[in-house]
């Protein structure tokens, strides 16, 4: 069976850091990438990252802040000098075609809220 299940999240200021993990199992995965929802928003592509590791790419309204990493069972999504607009629901996902399309990614995680007060 395959799961992919969400850690880190939570309420921060403006400007701090948080750090949110993605746990795969069941399978192995060519491709696991970030996405998040923002209420009345479509969901909305922010990294991607090869199983390999070798390739790996940032949305440009994330670039600088959010960094995509991984381990041999976890993805992770660093994110640092939070803003309120990045208020949203984030998501991991996983999928075998190196794409940011969300219709790409035939498993998801549960979703973690992050709010960013200001």
């Amino acid at each position: 069976q395959v799961q992919l299940v969400q850690s880190g999240g939570g309420l921060v200021q403006a400007g701090a850091s948080l750090k949110l993990s993605c746990a795969a199992s069941g399978t192995t995965f060519s491709v696991m990438a970030w996405f998040r929802q923002a209420p009345g928003k479509e969901r909305e592509f922010l990294a991607r990252i090869s199983w390999t590791g070798t390739m790996q790419d940032t949305a440009d309204s994330v670039k600088g802040r959010f960094t995509i990493s991984s381990d041999v069972t976890n993805t992770y999504l660093q994110m640092s000098s939070l803003k309120p607009e990045d208020t949203a629901v984030y998501y991991c996902a996983a999928g075998n075609k190196w794409t940011i399309d969300v219709a790409g990614y035939p498993y998801w995680g549960q979703g973690t809220q992050v709010t960013v007060s200001s």
